[in-house]
């Protein structure tokens, strides 16, 4: 039993409060083609990154007018695994679509 000082409310033992360290983040970025449609760009997006129609067809416009857009931000396991998502998706119906990550 800890001995209690002389204020109240104070002990000698002291708690060290853990301070947890929050993971990476990293952006999913989609890079524009020459074959993959915009309807299909527009139903990955909202498909794997759960976006509303109107959301996915602005960033499908990004990534066609600048050659990429951003698709989110993501701890490394979750964008990795919704990078394969995509992957799997675009290979599956015949597209080259690809998706790459960096550092938030």
């Amino acid at each position: 039993m800890p001995k209690e000082n002389s204020k109240p409310g104070f002990s000698e033992t002291t708690k060290t409060k853990s301070r947890r360290q929050e993971p990476p983040l990293f952006r999913v970025l989609m890079h524009n083609d020459h074959y993959t449609t915009m309807e299909f760009v527009v139903e990955v997006l909202s498909a794997v990154f759960q976006m509303p129609e109107q959301e996915a067809t602005l960033i499908m416009l990004d990534i066609h007018k600048k050659g990429q857009g951003l698709c989110g931000v993501f701890t490394y396991d979750i964008a990795m695994t919704k990078i394969s998502q995509v992957h799997e998706l675009a290979s599956e119906n015949g597209f080259p679509l690809r998706c790459s990550c960096e550092p938030a």
